[in-house]
């Protein structure tokens, strides 16, 4: 089987759905699929294109996946027509580039709009095509504008007819398939779920103690510790604030940020002069694999309002760590019932600091139900989210879309 898989964000992005899609190929060609793929210049999560990148296009080699990456528009600030235009300009290219001949194309979503060019050429050939969601737009547009947006309409259409004009659809969360069906009308039978999994590898060999003085965290500092994307719809506001609170009440709650992100700025200008906050630029794997661990808490805040338009990507590496977790989500979110259905740690409601403070230190007072959260969270990884189990089921839908055109000829 021939596949080709198109996504802007690919390796060596260190977040968002760039390395699920790199995990995805690599283990594509572990079984025997021939792999090619077409991305954009890394540029996530600080929307600059990372240096030693040039020209309009370049080929890289990965294992046995072949790259080729495509330059494309990259907004300064990622408001929704820089991002529109990103995607647009990524779309049209690849909409001009040789294909090679697929038996099947799997689009990953975001980015949306680059999709839909991806999903029109290959209708055109003729070709068998699948959407991986990872996010939801027009929830994404509902849930995080401060006010209801006249666009939000036009946007759950456009999103309606781009997924429905794909052969199959897959999505991360049992949430999303019920938003994708009984919202933007995609039939039943075209839609699967195929959980994400961690793409974090974890080292046995590990000094928690040594890996902790290297990060600068005292004995006495319970760490607790964001990784991953600093954007608007993690409202890190909130980190910030409980932050400052804790300083002033004498905690020994030390409030980490590690990762980088268009709002970081902001984030670091609100937080200056808080004693008990550090933030930590992205690590490479293995010592991002370390702080997770060396941790004591590890946190999951969200924008307030924030419910259904993505499933953090950070839990999937958060539970194989064996470290509690607390979370600041709504109330019946896609977080929360992740969560809850881990039994992974607390819920706090969203943009309340002080309830971010007393939960971390409600675990810090009760060592026995944070290691138990902790071991749950393990458990359901283990269990639930196998990298092995999800690739294995990935080449199963590939397969079958790419017999559609095996039937049709």
């Amino acid at each position: 089987m021939k596949v080709l898989v198109a996504g802007l964000n690919y390796a060596p992005e260190p977040s968002g759905n760039a390395p699920y899609t790199t995990k995805l190929t690599q283990g594509l060609a572990a079984r025997g699929v021939t792999v090619s793929v077409l991305t954009g210049y890394p540029h996530y999560p600080e929307w600059k294109i990372a240096d030693g990148y040039t020209g309009l296009s370049m080929k890289e080699t990965h294992g046995s996946v072949t790259v080729k990456r495509l330059r494309s528009t990259v907004p300064k600030r990622p408001n929704g027509l820089g991002r529109l235009i990103m995607e647009v300009t990524f779309g049209a290219r690849t909409v001009f580039q040789r294909w090679h001949r697929p038996d099947v194309v799997l689009v990953v979503s975001p980015a949306l709009f680059s999709a839909s060019f991806a999903v029109l050429r290959a209708r055109l050939f003729g070709i068998p095509v699948g959407i991986w969601v990872q996010d939801l737009y027009s929830k994404g547009m509902e849930e995080t504008s401060d006010a209801p947006s006249r666009l939000a309409p036009l946007m759950k259409r456009l999103e309606s007819t781009i997924l429905k004009a794909a052969d199959g659809v897959n999505v991360i969360h049992e949430r999303f398939r019920g938003h994708v069906v009984n919202e933007l009308g995609v039939p039943a039978a075209k839609v699967r779920i195929i959980r994400n999994w961690t793409h974090v590898q974890h080292h046995p060999s590990f000094d928690r103690t040594s890996a902790r003085d290297r990060l600068g965290w005292a004995p006495e500092d319970f760490v607790a510790l964001h990784a991953g994307n600093m954007g608007l719809k993690q409202g890190l506001e909130n980190v910030i604030d409980a932050a400052h609170l804790a300083g002033r009440s004498g905690s020994d709650v030390r409030f980490v940020l590690l990762g980088n992100g268009n709002q970081r700025g902001v984030l670091e200008s609100k937080g200056d002069g808080a004693e008990r906050l550090q933030f930590i630029e992205p690590l490479p794997d293995r010592a991002y694999s370390e702080a997770l661990r060396s941790a004591d808490v590890l946190i999951v805040n969200e924008r307030p309002g924030v419910r259904d338009m993505s499933v953090p990507s950070k839990l999937t590496s958060y539970f194989v760590t064996g470290r509690p977790i607390v979370a600041a989500t709504e109330s019946g979110s896609a977080t929360s019932h992740e969560m809850a259905v881990a039994g992974a740690g607390l819920r706090v409601d969203p943009g309340v600091p002080a309830d971010l403070v007393a939960a971390i230190e409600q675990l810090q007072e009760d060592p026995v139900s944070a290691e138990d959260y902790g071991a749950a969270g393990r458990h359901y990884s283990e269990k639930f989210l196998s990298e092995e189990s999800a690739i294995d089921n990935y080449v199963d839908w590939l397969s079958a879309l790419a017999s559609r055109r095996d039937s049709a000829g």
